[in-house]
């Protein structure tokens, strides 16, 4: 038989996994595998329980919201070899899962994470983090680490956007420089800023840009400036959830590599957790480094 090793984080969304468990070591052991076991027991446990006890899996199974794919995707990172990744989404807004149309059924979820169609994507490294799918900074940023779990539990996404209403009135910007490889820089007041690799960001699709490509080796870069008066930032807003709207205020480019700076330190999310508050950062995207199970049509 081969070798799975499972981690599951019983807390995400609301704990539905835990209802399922039997069935998906059911149908694990039905298609040959030899299952470990790991309900993850704090924050970044999963990565180091990765990095300790994959060697040598045939595959590695994560069940959980983003930030547990986070922590298990940021331990294999640290392999020699990195077995393949199945993802069984159990969180409030499961970005990812839907950029490589994960179903949201959760025993349909493990049959792809097992009979799935394997795909390359890239992973982004920030310092010493990693990060799936965004890294972002600026308002609202700090939403989806400080809203309890409690709440996000018994509203689901709706959570993340009764929290953000209630920080509108405290927007503040950050002076940041850009650079990029290619020798472009940008420099200014910017009220938001988002490099990532997703279809959608905190549930909301098209926020990310079009034509997104997971395995490309290039980041989607988005950064907001500060809104001149109360009609920019209306404009604004549309533009970030997909509408046609053309505005100044938005900057947005692909890359590979891009360094902020700024003369103060500036709170950044990856994945939906605090990714620390650095002065300055290199950003790089890793291009195909980790193969993961998704729901994509063979004939794409």
């Amino acid at each position: 038989m081969k070798n799975l090793l499972f981690i599951y984080n019983p807390h995400s969304g609301k704990g539905i996994v835990k209802e399922y468990l039997s069935d998906i070591f059911d149908f694990f052991v039905k298609n040959d595998y030899k299952i470990s076991v790991y309900p993850t027991q704090e924050r970044l446990d999963a990565r180091e329980y990765i990095i300790n006890n994959a060697y040598g899996s045939d595959m590695v199974v994560c069940s959980g919201g983003d930030g547990t794919l986070n922590e298990v995707i940021s331990g294999m990172m640290e392999l020699p070899e990195r077995p393949a990744l199945g993802y069984i989404p159990a969180g409030s807004t499961n970005d990812f899962g839907q950029s490589i149309k994960i179903p949201k059924s959760i025993l349909e979820a493990a049959d792809v994470a097992i009979n799935g169609v394997p795909i390359m994507v890239d992973v982004g490294n920030f310092g010493k983090r990693n990060f799936v799918y965004v890294a972002a900074f600026g308002a609202f940023t700090d939403v989806s680490y400080m809203t309890p779990q409690e709440m996000k539990n018994l509203l689901g996404h709706s959570a993340y956007l009764i929290d953000a209403i209630t920080k509108i009135t405290s927007l503040r910007t950050y002076h940041m420089k850009v650079s990029c490889e290619d020798g472009n820089i940008v420099e200014d007041d910017f009220l938001y800023g988002m490099i990532t690799n997703s279809i959608s960001v905190g549930g909301f699709k098209g926020i990310t840009g079009k034509n997104i490509v997971l395995d490309d080796g290039y980041f989607e870069v988005m950064l907001i400036k500060k809104p001149k008066n109360a009609i920019d930032l209306n404009i604004i807003l549309g533009a970030i959830l997909g509408m046609d709207f053309k505005t100044e205020s938005i900057v947005s480019f692909k890359a590979s590599e891009i360094v902020f700076e700024s003369n103060e330190k500036v709170p950044w999310v990856l994945d939906g957790e605090y990714g620390g508050s650095p002065q300055k950062i290199k950003i790089v995207n890793n291009k195909q480094a980790i193969k993961i199970m998704s729901g994509i049509s063979k004939k794409n």
